[in-house]
């Protein structure tokens, strides 16, 4: 083929899209329709506990009017990264969801899983191997940190997505994998160059959101030989050349490389025109391929268990000296929280402060300027949930009836929004790993199970 169209509903699946720019998308007789299933940008948590961070309810939602669009046409429905984080719990997850709906409404279809879990064994085999590398400055990765994690995720490429095509399949689930990474299997799969499949794989994975007014919608792409076309299915919305080269940059430590499984994209001579007052066409993308093929590897390990706090105070008495306010509600936490057994080496307590640097901490700019309100978000992070709970109640207990030189309330300094005032949030993770394995074959991670449904 010389040209392929390709339909992106959203930026995430569960985020939603108007049913409207769904069938505006599927009168252009799109090759694929898909979706991008998750991020790594909601934090640790949710690979983790193994659960998505979009509602059921929405992602069920986006499934039934995706599968009923792909199945009516004969086309393949294609999503990366399903469940948000791409773990085993997602991947089935996603599963579920779709062959209830399937049973539901009567469809039939072939599907595959495509499972982005590998094995401890396997990962330590090719660690001893010297076949995995660590980013962005982090420490070589050990066995130790390997075997400590709740769960390790490989972040596939387009190989494992083309392959499941060719074996049939009409709805690809896939666990964790490069955003792009779906839509370039199709280009590819089409006989397109890979220049043009990835820069088009970086405007499809956010849906419509390289557009003006910026949403989530759908995003339609054209892709020929030497060039891609974009246009939002919404008459709401339009690509402009400027939001276009704007929504290249994102999610890059380069503006104009763009490393992927295999290769990276070389935006810095591409040239963005107006096709129309909506569609805009991209050219001058080169794509250089890697000495050794390598896949990201993502883990998180438990940090412990959460409780928090939010309290708020607009005493300028007290706004004026809060530093010294919170050091003194530390030494009075440390003191009395170790009566009780929970020692400063068996938790920490952070304090966010909101209206002058909850946002940056530390690296705020203008703290010079005296609010007339702070927001706190008391957080404490305890070996146990019992131990998080505890140490923050004597924090927030302080916080409401701690002393201060002038103080003219003689009762609590914090207003509580809610009650109660304390909530536990469960076991927090931290993310342990961000590495990179070397694969000789870009498969060999991603096991491929097919179904009929």
């Amino acid at each position: 083929m010389n040209e392929i169209r390709l339909l992106s509903t959203s930026a995430i699946l569960g985020y939603g899209f108007p049913e409207a720019s769904l069938a505006a998308g599927m009168a252009r007789q799109p090759h694929m329709i898909g979706v991008d299933g998750g991020s790594v940008d909601p934090g640790p948590y949710y690979l983790g506990a193994g659960k998505p961070f979009c509602s059921l309810m929405a992602i069920r939602r986006d499934l039934r009017l995706m599968l009923h669009a792909a199945i009516g046409a004969g086309i393949p429905l294609v999503i990366g990264t399903a469940g948000g984080s791409g773990g085993e719990p997602h991947l089935q997850t996603t599963a579920r969801l779709v062959r209830e709906i399937a049973a539901e409404d009567d469809l039939h279809f072939r599907m595959a899983l495509i499972h982005a879990e590998p094995e401890r064994e396997a990962l330590l085999a090719r660690l001893a191997a010297g076949d995995v590398a660590p980013l962005s400055g982090l420490p070589p990765l050990t066995p130790e940190v390997v075997q400590r994690a709740k769960r390790i995720v490989a972040m596939m490429g387009p190989e494992p997505f083309m392959q499941a095509m060719q074996q049939g399949a009409q709805v690809i689930l896939a666990g964790r994998s490069s955003d792009p990474a779906p839509w370039v299997a199709a280009c590819l799969r089409a006989g397109l160059p890979p220049a043009p499949a990835w820069y088009a794989g970086k405007m499809l994975e956010c849906g419509a959101t390289p557009s003006l007014p910026k949403g989530h919608d759908c995003l339609l792409v054209t892709i020929r030989d030497d060039h891609v076309e974009c246009e939002p299915m919404n008459p709401v919305r339009r690509c402009t050349p400027l939001s276009i080269a704007n929504h290249s940059l994102h999610e890059n430590a380069s503006p104009i490389h763009h490393v992927e499984p295999g290769g990276m994209l070389d935006t810095s001579a591409c040239r963005f025109d107006a096709v129309d007052d909506r569609t805009v066409r991209i050219a001058g993308m080169r794509w250089t391929p890697a000495a050794r093929y390598t896949v990201k590897l993502e883990g998180v390990e438990l940090a412990g268990y959460r409780s928090i706090c939010v309290c708020g105070t607009r005493d300028p008495l007290l706004i004026a000296r809060i530093d010294a306010f919170l050091a003194e509600i530390r030494s009075i936490v440390a003191e009395k929280a170790a009566a009780f057994g929970a020692t400063p080496d068996r938790y920490r307590l952070a304090f966010r402060v909101y209206g002058r640097d909850g946002v940056m901490a530390g690296r705020e700019p203008q703290r010079d300027a005296l609010p007339h309100e702070l927001g706190f978000v008391i957080e404490v992070v305890g070996e146990t949930q019992d131990i998080a709970s505890a140490v923050l109640g004597i924090a927030r207990t302080n916080m409401l009836h701690t002393d201060f030189p002038g103080r003219l309330c003689r009762e609590g300094n914090m207003a509580f929004p809610f009650s109660p005032s304390d909530v536990e949030m469960g076991a927090a993770y931290r993310f342990s790993i961000h590495h990179v394995v070397a694969l000789e074959d870009p498969c060999a991670l991603f096991p491929i199970e097919h179904e009929e449904v």
